[in-house]
């Protein structure tokens, strides 16, 4: 497949290095043609995207804090003044304090799940609202999940219920958006070993453990992610909205774990 995205312009939030889902999914969009642009949050981080982003032929880059709501006006305003419109939005944002990413979910604080609840659910309705302003003539809105949102995972704690807001979230929003032609989506991977896995307590053995037990014997890689983002922001997309697509090698089907690691 070539130049599935040609002539597509898109806002990518999130990547923090080159192994983040965020930039897998990038750097398949930019293969199929798709123009980007990236946003990062302080200058440690943009002294990250830089490089990668100048790899893909990337000069639009923005500081956005999703806290910040004069923040989050500069960056689409700036969007808007470079480009007029977008087509996609690739929405890769999550937060939670790492010290209650460990132990159990009921010592949860109040502050660290407001703030969890904000950053990884709401600032994607924030950005929804957003960025449909600028789709006249539709598009896609994609975000990130995880199966910590429907089966209890150890240490995953606060962060499952943020990303069930966010998968009801995603449902809500495809139903407001459709009549604009605009869809909205979420994928949701196995672990990875990204920068905001490796938060999560347990996490290596979290790993190991899907790895060995899905009907693949695979987690899912960056490049499975990206294919399926392009997928779904491509005009073979066209009919899907309101969906959560599982990336894992299977593992979401499992009842079990396989019988030889019983």
């Amino acid at each position: 497949m070539t130049d599935l995205m040609k002539g597509k312009r898109g806002l990518v939030m999130g990547v923090a290095n080159e192994r983040s889902i965020a930039w897998g999914i990038a750097r398949a969009l930019h293969a199929e043609g798709a123009e980007l642009a990236f946003s990062y949050q302080g200058e440690a981080f943009g002294k990250r995207v830089e490089p990668l982003a100048a790899s893909v032929g990337s000069t639009l880059m923005v500081d956005v804090d999703v806290m910040d709501d004069a923040s989050m006006d500069a960056c689409f305003a700036k969007i808007a003044e470079t480009w007029g419109s977008l087509d996609f939005l690739v929405h890769a944002i999550a937060f939670s304090d790492k010290t209650e990413l460990t132990g159990r979910f009921i010592n949860t604080s109040r502050e660290n799940f407001r703030n969890s609840l904000t950053i990884s659910c709401y600032s994607f309705i924030d950005v929804s609202r957003r960025a449909s302003e600028l789709m006249p003539d539709g598009g896609t809105l994609l975000t990130m999940t995880y199966q910590g949102s429907n089966r209890v995972t150890p240490y995953y704690n606060v962060m499952g219920v943020a990303k069930a807001a966010l998968e009801s979230s995603v449902r809500y929003l495809a139903n407001d958006l459709g009549p604009q032609g605009i869809r909205v989506n979420a994928i949701s991977p196995g672990p990875m070993k990204t920068l905001a896995g490796a938060a999560i307590g347990g996490a290596r053995k979290t790993f190991k453990t899907t790895e060995a037990n899905a009907p693949l014997r695979a987690n899912a890689t960056l490049e499975a992610i990206g294919g399926t983002a392009v997928y779904l922001a491509s005009d073979y997309g066209a009919c899907t909205t309101g969906e959560i697509i599982t990336v894992d090698g299977g593992y979401h089907v499992l009842g079990m774990l396989q019988p030889e690691n019983l």
